[in-house]
């Protein structure tokens, strides 16, 4: 696989062990020498996309925000976009010839949230997805910020907070839903789908029955979800560690059911269809009891 490609899997921003682990050192320098990665700080690689709404941003004079602003502080996103993201003031006339190849916005920012040299700040940013995104790649975006350690959820609970009645709903549900386990994008849009599912109450990365940490746990159901990347399970230690874990989950009354990145990433109605589908099916299963232990007469 490319190595851009595999940038673009982990959500447009990736560190050198996992670009060398999935390509080879010799891909990712190539890459970054004909500028289809650049680096973004020490072991740290992103798409070209996240330099490039700066210039954008410059030439509009206006602010990096979004998917764009939340590359520049090298947090992951669902997908980055294909053109960089520059917000204006409402006021503002641009004209069409100058924003090509620019997905521009025309929203107010407040002062105290543009920051050197003119982008959305860290806080700001994951708010102003939050309202603006679907929620799964909202959600994406404020469990990568959380995770980074670049801001709080009660830092995000209070800015949501002070928002007015427009967004605020949607805003305050990335926020509450946001959680720093979270691994990558990948398993944070399979739990933005899970959390649209009636009936099924799933966390992220919790250990469970001295057995691992399961991308997605519903403790009430015994059901495990994995979020399978073909990049980290594609070869056979992996797959050799992960039957075993997966076994050791079943023999303890747990199902664990198994979706891949095309799936999580392209198919949600599938993904919602099947786990909506296992909801009902294990809401009438009798009560895990497990075996009793054996003792020496």
């Amino acid at each position: 696989m490319r190595v851009d490609e595999v940038v673009r899997r982990m959500g447009g921003v990736a560190d050198a062990r996992t670009l060398v682990d999935c390509t080879s050192r010799r891909k990712v320098r190539t890459s970054l020498r004909k500028g289809e990665i650049v680096r973004i700080g020490k072991g740290r690689y992103a798409l070209p996309t996240a330099r490039e709404a700066l210039r954008a941003a410059g030439t509009l004079n206006g602010v990096v925000s979004g998917k764009s602003a939340a590359l520049y502080y090298g947090w992951q996103v669902k997908l980055p976009p294909d053109q960089p993201t520059v917000t204006v003031p409402r006021t503002r006339k641009v004209k069409p010839e100058r924003r090509e190849g620019i997905d521009v916005k025309w929203r107010e920012i407040p002062p105290e949230h543009i920051t050197n040299p003119g982008v959305t700040s860290k806080a700001w940013t994951v708010i102003d997805c939050a309202r603006t995104l679907p929620f799964d790649e909202a959600l994406a975006i404020a469990d990568s910020a959380l995770r980074n350690g670049d801001v709080t959820k009660a830092e995000l609970l209070r800015l949501a907070q002070q928002l007015a009645s427009t967004g605020r709903t949607e805003c305050l549900r990335v926020i509450k839903a946001a959680d720093r386990r979270a691994a990558n994008p990948f398993e944070s849009v399979l739990r933005a789908i899970a959390l649209d599912v009636p009936g099924l109450h799933v966390v992220p990365q919790e250990w469970t029955d001295d057995v691992g940490y399961p991308d997605l746990v519903d403790t009430r159901l015994r059901l495990v979800i994995e979020a399978e990347s073909f990049e980290f399970h594609g070869k056979r230690h992996a797959l050799y560690q992960d039957s075993e874990r997966y076994n050791a989950f079943a023999m303890k009354g747990w199902w664990v059911i198994r979706f891949s990145w095309e799936h999580v990433m392209f198919e949600a109605d599938y993904v919602r269809d099947v786990l909506t589908r296992m909801v009902r099916l294990l809401s009438g299963r009798p009560p895990f009891i497990p075996p009793a232990k054996c003792t020496s007469a």
